[in-house]
């Protein structure tokens, strides 16, 4: 492996800039997915893309139970703002989540394992498309039949908050389920001097806006981290006026899976409580999004044992996030982990994923390859 490394790293950062130079939208990633499938089948392997034509898996090693990689491969439709000689050329797309790197990382994982004479056990390599949107391209992948076969699956992501060659892993929940929530509600309308005249759409949205969050609060238990928040308001414009139509749209997530069972039919209870006795009609358009990443027990000790091997202060702790991932969706079918990979140089800013000016320190390149590698050259023999 670090024979592999010493020979490649120059390709890894070159493969990194030339996926962040040319990001692609959800669904849309048909050159990443070219460009990783030809890099593929130049080292013997047999890449199968998915249907659609985006996102592949690949096959290595002895046949049997395999253990799964995943990678995710979509950019973000956000204007890239970073000045470095190889940001985005695509005008309002960027790989601000560190996506380029994921699947750089899969790509070294492959090719360095490609050249083990006697690979311990199989490998399906993951690149899966569409993880910024709901649904996902995870469940895409799992109704195609990618994980038949597959025992156990591991991911990385990019974290800006841990340095380099530190990876950071957690028993339990590590990220939580997202939902979304549209209320869109009606009213006669009418004049804001006579409001007994017909139903007050603003004051019943402040009613929602106000009570919702309050009362989902009353009635989850709060060591679940669940929490709701409004992101957008729209009603009226003018003063004097009572508008006829207005809608709210926002978040809710738990860190509980169990809770997140819950939830749809409770937010629905909660909102006509509070809407009833206004009389303004409403519509709740409740989208459930993606269960929390759960680790279990076992997959995450496979993955301490593979960071341990970096050196002795490789291991990081690491909390739950409040953000959705949808390689939650994987570990509904098979047990797994996923860990936080430092992306942080060391020295100056701490920048957060989703913004415009994120970028990444490309050391982690190498470090995630090892610890991919490593979960694989671990394992004992089948």
């Amino acid at each position: 492996m670090e024979s592999w490394l010493a020979e490649h790293a120059v390709d890894l950062v070159q493969w990194r800039r030339h996926i962040h130079a040319n990001p692609e939208l959800s669904r849309t990633e048909f050159g990443t997915t070219e460009f990783v499938a030809a890099w593929l089948t130049k080292a013997g392997l047999s890449p199968q893309k998915m249907p659609g034509g985006t996102g592949l898996i690949c096959d290595i090693g002895p046949d049997g139970p395999r253990i799964g990689l995943r990678a995710d491969m979509d950019a973000l439709p956000l204007q890239e703002f970073t000045g470095l000689p190889f940001a985005s050329t695509v005008p309002g797309v960027s790989h601000a989540c560190g996506h380029d790197a994921h699947t750089t990382i899969l790509l070294g994982t492959a090719l360095a394992l490609a050249e083990v004479p006697d690979l311990p056990v199989g490998v399906r390599l993951v690149f899966q498309p569409a993880e910024e949107v709901m649904p996902g391209g995870a469940v895409d992948l799992v109704a195609a039949g990618v994980m038949e076969g597959v025992e156990r699956i591991f991911a990385l992501h990019c974290d800006p908050r841990l340095e380099v060659g530190r990876v950071g892993i957690r028993v339990g929940a590590i990220t939580s389920a997202a939902d979304t929530i549209e209320l869109v509600l009606d009213s006669p309308g009418g004049h804001t001097s006579r409001p007994h005249l017909t139903s007050d759409l603003v004051y019943a949205i402040g009613t929602v806006i106000t009570g919702l969050p309050g009362l989902l609060s009353r009635r989850i238990d709060p060591r679940t981290s669940t929490v709701m928040v409004w992101g957008a308001v729209s009603a009226g414009k003018a003063p004097n006026a009572i508008p006829q139509t207005g809608m709210l749209t926002g978040t809710v997530r738990t860190g509980d899976h169990a809770t997140w069972s819950l939830l749809e039919p409770m937010v629905h209870e909660i909102v006509d409580g509070l809407l009833a006795p206004t009389g303004v009609r409403y519509q709740l358009n409740y989208r459930r999004g993606v269960p929390p990443v759960v680790n279990d027990e076992h997959s995450t000790r496979l993955f301490e044992d593979a960071i341990r091997a970096l050196g002795p202060d490789a291991l990081a702790d690491t909390i739950q996030s409040g953000g959705g991932e949808d390689f939650s969706w994987y570990l509904e079918e098979v047990p797994g982990a996923m860990a936080r990979l430092g992306v942080w140089s060391g020295h100056g800013e701490q920048l957060d994923l989703h913004q415009p000016t994120f970028d990444l320190d490309e050391r982690a390149l190498e470090v995630g390859v090892r610890v991919l590698s490593n979960i694989v050259l671990q394992q004992p023999p089948r």
